[in-house]
């Protein structure tokens, strides 16, 4: 696994998983027409990383292949002192420690590349799969948010890890 920019090369790859129904279940995402998939491939292509008040979406594609298997955003907020991440990750590529890898390689990015102090995740309680990987990153859980996600009511869980001294 790899993280890389996101590229026009990657629409049909990126439009297969984000119009999956199984996939796009806990993203705050919806679909999009292939004009649309592909003004934002461009957009994501050229935009500065980690910039302050904007989403960076990166490309999680296979090492040796380069095919795109999901992607990755990052939020860094406009005082640059946190950061927030969610992650999409075609079904094909779940189960096999790959969104595990993007999202320490997104972490180490982002501490590396930014004065971020904390980076946060939220998810639906019933989002199993996504909760065990931020426990095994080690992120503590620091609220849970009773709220509505696409009209039905549901608890979002808060998870954060802060940066380590050193």
């Amino acid at each position: 696994m790899k993280l890389r920019r996101l590229e026009p090369t990657d629409l049909a790859a990126f439009q297969a998983y984000r119009n999956d129904p199984d996939v796009g279940r806990w993203q705050g995402w919806i679909p999009k027409s292939d004009a649309e998939a592909l003004a934002f491939l461009n957009e994501m292509a050229a935009v500065p990383l980690f910039r302050p008040g904007e989403w960076t979406q990166l490309g999680i594609a296979d090492e040796l292949t380069g095919q795109l298997l999901g992607d990755l955003g990052v939020y860094v907020n406009s005082d640059g002192v946190e950061a927030e991440f969610g992650f999409t990750l075609a079904r094909a590529a779940q189960g096999r420690g790959v969104a595990s890898a993007a999202v320490c390689e997104a972490i180490a990015l982002v501490f590396d590349q930014t004065p971020v102090a904390r980076i946060h995740a939220q998810t639906d309680a019933r989002n199993t799969a996504c909760i065990r990987l931020l426990e095994r990153l080690g992120a503590p859980l620091l609220a849970r948010i009773a709220t509505e996600f696409r009209s039905e009511p549901c608890t979002e869980l808060r998870y954060e890890l802060a940066r380590r001294p050193g």
